[in-house]
Formats: C-alpha cells, structure tokens, sequence
C-alpha cells in the first residue's frame, strides 16, 4: 500500500513538473515570436538631407589601459562625415601608453579631441566616475558614449543626430555587435550578444526599456542633470547605460529610442579568453538585483526561469523520468521561435556567417544563463584589473 502510494506522489509530481515546464517554454516560445514582431516593427529613419550640424555632440570614452585598442578609434572619429563634435578622452590612471597615444593623436587630428586624466582614487564605479566627470566639463547637447576598445563608422554620429533631430528622443540606444569573429567562440558570443542588442531594441518598441549598452548610447546632456545623472545608482560598479536608461524613461515618458541603422553599429573585438568573458558576465549580471524598474527584473527571473526548466527538462529525461519524444518536442518549442529572432537580428548586424551557429548557442545558452544568475551573487569583480564591490 505504501508503496502504490509512492509510486502515486512521484506520478503527480512528475505530472505537475512537466506542466510547469511545458508552460515555462510555451509562453517562452510566445515571448519570442512577440520579440521578433516586435523587433521588424523599428523602422529604418529617414536619411538626413542635407547633412545634419546640430546638435554639437561630446562624445565620451572612459579609458584604462587601451593603448592597444585606441589609435583605431580615434582614426574613425577624425574620419566622421558629422562636423560638429567633441571628443573627450577620460583616462583613468592608466599604466600603459594611453595618455601620450591619445594626447600625440589628438594634435594632429582635425577632429576636437582631448585627453582628461582622472585622479588615481578608489572608486566602486570607475566608469561612472569617468562619465560624470565628462559631462561637466562637455560642450554638447547631445552626450554620446562608447568603449576605447570600439570601432566606429564614418556615419555613425551623423545618423545618431539624424534620429535625433527627427524624434527629439532624450535617449537613444543603439546597435553594438562583435567583429573579426575568428573562432567557435568568437560566433557564440555574437549570437549571444545579438539576442541581448535585440531583446533590448525590442523591449524599447513596446515601451518597456530593459537593456542597452554604454558602447553606444546617447543622451541629452539635460536629460542625464534633470534625472540627477547616477544620484542612488552611483556605489553600483555596472550599469552605467542601464539605470540611468530607465532614469531617463521614467521622468520622460516615451522619449527612450533605439535607433535601428546599419550606420550606427559600433564594433567591438570578442573576449580571446574565458577569464575576461567571466569578468564581464558576471559584472553584467550583478545590475539584476539593483533595478528599480519592475520590467527588467521581472524579465531576467523570467528568462532564467524559463532556462532552468528546459535543464530541469534535460535531467528528468535523462532520469528516464521524461520520454525523449516530449523532450524533443520541449527542445523545439524553444529554440524553433529562438531562430527565428536571432536571425533577424543578425542579418541586420551584417552577421550571416553566424547564422550557422544559433543551433551551438542555444545549446548552451541555458546552462549560461543559470550559471551567471547564480555567479553574480557573489559581490566581488574585476575591471581592468582593479578589484569592484
């Protein structure tokens, strides 16, 4: 008797696990069709005719220790097809060359670009620091940021004030991806960060601001004073893009834009190896349990939910707990929709010899989700090479 009644609980068990888990991925399956509508739904804008001279634009780029990476930059600033700019260049102590590449380009560039150097002080957040700094001392209406290790396109800025004049957006987000994929882990990242740049960009189409990315944000220089710039957010050592975004998306409601244009993609290389990949996972993951907003917290629970089911899936099946056939059917309500999106969002990117790799990533993505969820408890990180609470 008591062993019927066993075998009964685990049966109701089993029962229930399974219905949970084929909820979790049918409306996972539902919220990516809805992202990938949601995604077409951005329009190109308009081409700027005759070519736009205002705003005056600062651009800002924290730096530490990019004397490898920072020449390249700098050539595609002074090669920009927008006149009217700035650029200031916030070294954070740097221990290598930076300060002299940058100060040595900067007086035979056309274009206005100026080191300053920041004092060697302890901080839990460098990069706001850098931005902070930046912005009292900025000429431009319009604040524009990106990485030292970036490339950018001669029409960059000049399609980020085209949107700008024709929306009068107080923020705008735009597309950041990988370059110079040379290895199977080179694609897996840009499928995994195409998914990021395009749940973000979609997320902005419906009106919920969620994620963007610092390496290629804009902001009106008021805008970031009248939100009280990273006043509550500042002792947080990521999210320099993403608070103050839903900042500036509270105060304004509907001014939050992204800006879908193939001239405005930044570039960046690939992590090379697993420890900086780590380091910034994890950094990344650390901003879940400081949002304010509701959607962007309610969206990473989600998500990881939906991720561990398709692992809790995975493990019943191979505990003979789950027949092969369901899980297959699981398998595919998942990542059939995942393709789908992806895809789309990587052929804009110009990433089509990444296409091939979805099917890798979406292997792996689960277990990566879960992991780094549960790695950014741990409140300790790196950045370039300095220890972050």
């Amino acid at each position: 008797m008591e062993e019927n009644k066993d075998i009964m609980g685990c049966f109701v068990f089993t029962s229930s696990a399974t219905a949970v888990i084929w909820i979790l991925l049918g409306s996972y399956a539902v919220f990516t069709l809805a992202l990938t509508v949601l995604w077409h739904r951005i329009r190109m804008p308009k081409a700027a005719t005759p070519l736009p001279s205002d705003p005056f634009i600062t651009v800002i780029i924290p730096v530490r220790n990019e004397a490898e990476n920072i020449v390249p930059l700098l050539e595609d600033l002074d090669g920009q097809t927008f006149p009217n700019f700035e650029v200031l260049v916030m070294d954070d102590s740097s221990t290598d060359d930076t300060a002299a590449i940058v100060q040595a380009f900067a007086a035979r560039s056309k274009a206005r670009i100026r080191l300053v150097p920041l004092p060697d002080i302890r901080t839990s957040a460098p990069k706001k620091r850098a931005i902070e700094t930046a912005i009292g001392q900025a000429r431009g209406k319009l604040i524009v940021t990106t990485d030292g290790d970036c490339r950018v396109q001669p029409g960059w800025l000049r399609a980020i004030a085209s949107y700008y004049t024709q929306t009068g957006a107080k923020l705008i987000s735009s597309p950041v991806t990988f370059a110079r994929e040379a290895s199977l882990a080179d694609h897996l990242q840009t499928v995994e960060f195409a998914s990021l740049i395009g749940s973000g960009a979609a997320s902005l189409s419906a009106g919920y601001p969620s994620m963007c990315n610092g390496a290629n944000l804009a902001y009106e220089k008021e805008a970031f004073l009248k939100v009280g710039g990273y006043e509550g957010v500042r002792h947080i050592a990521s999210g320099d893009d993403e608070f103050l975004m839903h900042k500036i998306a509270a105060h304004y409601k509907g001014a939050v834009r992204f800006l879908r244009h193939p001239d405005a993609i930044v570039s960046t290389a690939p992590h090379r190896n697993w420890a900086s990949f780590y380091r910034q996972r994890k950094r990344w993951a650390s901003k879940w349990k400081h949002y304010q907003s509701k959607t962007p917290l309610v969206l990473a629970v989600y998500i990881f939910a939906s991720n561990f089911s398709l692992l809790l899936a995975g493990a019943m099946t191979l505990a003979g707990v789950i027949p092969g056939g369901i899980f297959a059917g699981m398998l595919a309500v998942k990542c059939i929709p995942e393709w789908f999106f992806l895809g789309s969002v990587l052929v804009f990117l110009q990433k089509t010899r990444s296409l091939a790799f979805i099917p890798v990533t979406q292997v792996i993505y689960p277990l990566y989700v879960c992991f780094f969820g549960l790695a950014a408890q741990k409140g300790q990180y790196e950045w370039k090479g300095r220890k972050l609470d």
